[in-house]
């Protein structure tokens, strides 16, 4: 009963997720658009979908996934272990990012987009391997003492150098790529990892130390796609797009359902053999709970597969809808207000959001107020989606916009209070949703295939980028602000 009430709760969280985002398409359909949707029930039925998919994720998380690899790093940082600390910091980022659904989602939207010669499983593959080194970049960072602002400072310069010089096809991708890299599946156990050391090193303070590493595994795999697309798109050739479902034959949708779980399998995969491997072989421990581990685990398995399964029938679909009807309006206003909206919506309900800001409060009390950070970024969220619209309606290359959100935002990491830096920089991280995601970048594939001389591989990816930039630089404006005017500081409600 116990675990059925929290699998209650956990799906009631995560229709609560849902419900902003459908108030403002409620809004758009009746009082803009006056009309309603084709098959407004297979959308409906798709979002459902995905918030069992991600209640059964999440419960499934914390039955199996979360505690041993918490437990790992915390036996590592007690013992002082280096040598393990490391690889698993590598491992664990890997595992983690090659499974994280939001960028399976992306990299599928990817391959399709770009007919095949973006190959959805490499791209994930390149992404991974860039989180697990940095990983081991932001343990060292920890252990030794380094500033944030540095390395921010330097990664951040070598990506933008790389924009100057990477096939404009790609850079859009590039930047999404490490917006979507931070959610559901690695942020506990990334932030777990950053305030286990903090916490366990003399000298070291939780709010500069602790915070960080999300930020830094939102930078790197920029760079690594950028790598990755001037190598594709100077030696590679076009493949094939991934082959239209069909629902017609029971038999072809029992084989593709029995496909997807093993596809989904092979993804979850490499996180468990990680967590096993390290707790087996490298401490020789046993599992306190293996029952509640192996169920915790098809849990996690039937959740991906339903969530999936929930964006192809009901967000994806839904936000190609919103940007046809959008244009079709022929009022970019109308456009750019569906686009804040959204962000600010989907913002304010984002539970990974939330609990770092109430991490952050608790290290910096009187410094850091939880609900304000909420709004504070949901605000960045809107207008940077606000402004990546923009883009795609007047035009321009993608690079110049984007150099010039992340020019203001090293700027003011000069300017800024050192404290906020790294706490910054992770909420930019983790402002990008399993939710958000796909509902993002279908509205931006959707303009750019709606609106006349665009393209949706060069103009249709990169709103993500933008909804993880603009918080940044609104957290460093308003911790500022605070600092001159320590009198608007309010205790949290």
């Amino acid at each position: 009963m116990e675990h059925l009430s929290r699998f209650a709760a956990e799906l009631l969280k995560s229709l609560g997720n849902l419900v902003p985002i459908v108030a403002v398409v409620v809004i758009f359909q009746v009082f803009v658009f006056r009309a309603v949707p084709d098959n407004p029930l297979a959308l409906l039925g798709g979002l459902a979908i995905v918030a069992v998919g991600i209640a059964l994720f999440l419960h499934g998380l914390d039955l199996s996934i979360f505690p041993v690899g918490k437990n790992l790093a915390n036996q590592f940082v007690r013992r002082g272990s280096l040598g393990l600390l490391l690889p698993f910091g590598f491992a664990i980022g890997f595992a983690a990012s090659i499974a994280e659904p939001a960028v399976i989602a992306v990299a599928e939207q990817a391959q399709l987009v770009s007919a095949g010669r973006i190959n959805a499983v490499v791209l994930r593959f390149v992404i991974a391997v860039s989180v697990g080194l940095v990983l081991v970049v932001g343990v060292l960072r920890v252990l030794r003492g380094w500033a944030i602002h540095k390395l921010l400072i330097a990664g951040y310069a070598a990506a933008l150098g790389l924009t100057f010089i990477a096939p404009p096809e790609i850079v859009g991708l590039a930047y999404d790529s490490g917006g979507v890299t931070t959610n559901i599946v690695s942020v506990p156990l990334i932030a777990a990892i950053g305030l286990g050391l903090a916490n366990s090193l003399r000298g070291r303070s939780v709010l500069t130390d602790g915070f960080g590493l999300v930020a830094l595994c939102v930078m790197v795999p920029t760079i690594g796609v950028q790598l990755y697309g001037i190598w594709v798109y100077t030696f590679g050739a076009a493949g094939a797009a991934p082959p239209p479902e069909s629902g017609e034959d029971p038999g072809a949708w029992v084989a593709n359902m029995i496909f997807g779980l093993a596809g989904i399998f092979r993804d979850v995969l490499p996180i468990v053999a990680v967590v096993l491997f390290f707790q087996f072989v490298a401490l020789r421990r046993r599992l306190v709970h293996p029952l509640r581990v192996v169920v915790g685990f098809f849990m996690v398995l039937l959740g991906l597969y339903a969530f999936v399964g929930g964006l192809k029938l009901g967000l994806f679909p839904l936000g190609t809808l919103m940007a046809q009807q959008l244009i079709e309006q022929g009022a970019p206003a109308l456009i750019l207000l569906f686009a804040v909206l959204i962000g600010f919506a989907v913002t304010m309900a984002e539970p990974a959001l939330l609990a770092i800001g109430e991490q952050a409060e608790e290290a910096a009390p009187g410094r850091v107020n939880a609900f304000a950070v909420r709004m504070i970024v949901a605000c960045g969220v809107a207008l940077g989606i606000g402004f990546g619209t923009y883009r795609i309606l007047v035009g321009g290359p993608f690079h110049y916009f984007i150099m010039a959100a992340y020019a203001v935002a090293l700027l003011l990491v000069f300017l800024a209070p050192k404290y906020v830096i790294p706490l910054a920089f992770d909420l930019g991280g983790v402002t990008t949703s399993e939710v958000t995601v796909p509902l993002v970048t279908a509205l931006g594939i959707g303009l750019a295939t709606a609106v006349e001389g665009r393209n949706e591989l060069i103009d249709g990816f990169g709103l993500i980028a933008y909804a993880s930039i603009f918080p940044v630089i609104a957290v460093m404006v308003y911790a500022m602000v605070m600092e001159q005017f320590p009198r608007l500081r309010k205790e949290k409600p």
